[in-house]
Order: C-alpha cells, then sequence, then structure tokens
C-alpha cells in the first residue's frame, strides 16, 4: 500500500490527524466500532484516557488480524460521549496513539453522541485501512 498524507496550506495545521490521505492497495479493511471491552464484553477502566486505551488497542487488535498495520490506517472516528473531557484530555489521549498507533496519522473526526452501545462507554473508534 502507498499513501500520501496530503495537508494543503490554506487550512489550518493538523495536530494529531491529517486533513486527507490518499490510500492506493489492494485490500480494504472495514474496521467495526470499538470500545473498552474485555475478552468478556465488559466495559474496562473509569477514565476517558482508560477507556481511549483500550479501545484503540481492540480496533488495532482487529486490524492486526486482517493483515494490517496502524501505518495502514485510512480514517479514523471517534465517537465520544463527552467532548468538552476529550479535549481536557487530548494531550494524553495523543500520547496514547502515538504509543500504540505511531505518528503516520489518519483522516480523522470526534463526534459527540449521546451514548454509545454500552452505557459505560465513554469512546468508540472505527475506521476504515487499506492494505497492500
Amino acid at each position: 500500500m502507498t499513501t500520501e498524507r496530503v495537508n494543503p496550506p490554506e487550512l489550518s495545521p493538523p495536530a494529531g490527524f491529517s486533513h486527507a490521505v490518499v490510500a492506493a492497495g489492494s485490500r480494504v479493511v472495514f474496521l467495526a466500532g470499538q470500545t473498552a471491552l474485555d475478552t468478556d464484553g465488559k466495559v474496562t477502566g473509569a477514565t476517558l484516557p482508560e477507556q481511549f486505551e483500550k479501545a484503540l488497542t481492540n480496533l488495532l487488535t482487529a486490524l492486526r488480524a486482517a493483515g494490517g498495520t496502524p501505518a495502514d490506517l485510512a480514517r479514523v472516528t471517534v465517537y465520544a460521549t463527552d467532548v468538552a473531557a476529550y479535549r481536557a484530555h487530548a494531550r494524553q489521549l495523543g500520547r496514547i496513539w502515538r504509543e500504540l498507533a505511531g505518528r503516520d496519522y489518519p483522516a480523522m473526526a470526534v463526534v459527540e453522541v449521546v451514548r454509545l452501545w454500552d452505557e459505560q462507554a465513554l469512546v468508540e473508534l472505527d475506521g476504515f485501512a487499506v492494505l497492500p
């Protein structure tokens, strides 16, 4: 797969995301929404950063099982039940992202939602990747 991250100078400089990702490859992997569920189907972590780390780990586990790597991610959407809390923890969440997924950021969006499927879930991530 080849990817080109496009960040036009006419837009504000991106921090923790890319404005556009041009991806070419032979397989597209659509990743279902992942929350902080453990293998027993229970939400783990009481804080947003704890749940974000587990949800991202789960997303990357699904991606790796499909043969991909974090660098193959083209798009990720973050659904948060409290965007103000997400912004307040942005630096910590960014560190978690870099530790688990690196610095090749996909195109991303953060969307506030009223609630998620699991009532205890504070955050959910989904996305897609393009594999060679």
